[in-house]
């Protein structure tokens, strides 16, 4: 079985010029939990997550560096929670998302792409074919395809 058997062809996504609202406003709507950014070629940029909003708007520890000659404390947060709920949603998309993306072919196999989700610890991995965006893999679609024949 291959990625193109079991991914996902309505592909939610956002585009590069987004901000954080247009990614919270799908993860409501369409209850789910990462999206993949792309550019006006349908290509991937980058992917962002829940875990990345979280990362965000969660509390920030203050750090202090010491030294022989001198201290410094590095401020966690000069915002309060509702501050950064309200500044997150005005960023580009780009500020937060990971660039780097893990991502994979659209003749992938099956046991290729459980081992990159397990490894990785993600919850979904774009699909690609030629370059741009094709599909979306999940967790869940490995699994439930893996299994529908046995149970």
């Amino acid at each position: 079985m291959l990625a193109r058997d079991i991914m996902v062809n309505q592909v939610y996504k956002v585009k590069e010029s987004d901000t954080v609202r247009s990614v919270i406003e799908k993860f409501i709507d369409y209850k789910i939990s990462g999206l993949p950014i792309v550019n006006d070629r349908n290509e991937i940029v980058g992917f962002i997550s829940d875990g990345d909003v979280l990362r965000y708007i969660g509390k920030h520890d203050d750090h202090i560096i010491d030294s022989i000659y001198y201290a410094v404390v590095i401020k966690g947060d000069d915002e309060d929670f509702d501050q950064r709920l309200q500044s997150l949603l005005h960023l580009n998309v780009m500020k937060i998302a990971k660039k780097k993306v893990v991502k994979v072919a659209w003749d992938e196999k099956i046991e290729v792409i459980a081992a990159l989700l397990g490894k990785k610890q993600i919850k979904k991995v774009p699909v690609e074919k030629n370059g741009i965006l094709a599909g979306i893999i999940s967790r869940g679609d490995v699994i439930r395809n893996s299994f529908k024949e046995l149970i």
